[in-house]
């Protein structure tokens, strides 16, 4: 039986872009992110689906996204899709920095076909989730619906956001997480911009967040 190892976070951090690399017992894990991207991703998770819907927060958040992740996928994808929320939470913490001139909130409202989900989320540095969404399906391909709300926990856990989550219609449960995503990458996109009318300046009336 294998020893749980500490995890071993190394980060390595620039202008608005950082990596993060997390190893465990259970996944090894390595995520870059550029804030400032145009949308370009790779993804490897061993779960297509997954890497499917981290395309969309790439692609519609406007974000350059590089994911390697070997997880224990002989048990199940609930330790990959978990700690590669953790992992790219702690690349957008280190990105975003002091966060100053940033927008600090976004919210977006994003639907397909049948399904709409709204999501809104802030910069407060203070982590918490609230999230409903009643999926129509336990599995969605080879992906579990459940490890959703897994990710998000742990991507708000560990970017230190507030982060509020609701599939508002739906009846097809690809449809219905596939808005959560889209509506999650573009949530964090408007979130992230930086405004000119506030160059340089942290948007709290404490002076931190």
């Amino acid at each position: 039986m294998n020893t749980p190892t500490a995890p071993e976070a190394v980060v390595a951090a620039g202008a608005r872009s950082a990596t993060v690399t997390r190893n465990t017992a259970e996944t090894k894990i390595t995520v870059s992110v550029n804030l400032d991207g145009s949308g370009k991703a790779r993804l490897s998770t061993g779960i297509g689906f997954f890497d499917h819907m981290l395309d969309q927060i790439a692609r519609h958040g406007l974000i350059d996204l590089d994911i390697d992740c070997k997880g224990d996928l002989h048990i199940d994808g609930h330790h990959t899709v978990e700690d590669v929320g953790i992992t790219l939470g702690q690349a957008v913490f280190k990105a975003v920095g002091d966060k100053k001139g940033i927008r600090r909130y976004g919210h977006a409202y994003v639907p397909l076909d049948e399904a709409l989900s709204r999501v809104v989320i802030d910069f407060s540095g203070r982590p918490g989730l609230e999230m409903h969404v009643p999926f129509t399906s336990g599995m969605i391909g080879t992906f579990d619906s459940q490890l959703t709300y897994e990710f998000f926990q742990g991507f708000a856990n560990h970017a230190l956001v507030t982060l509020h989550i609701d599939n508002l219609k739906g009846v097809n449960a690809h449809h219905q997480c596939e808005t959560v995503f889209k509506a999650f990458a573009r949530a964090l996109r408007g979130a992230l911009e930086l405004d000119p009318r506030s160059a340089g300046v942290i948007p709290s009336t404490k002076g931190s967040l």
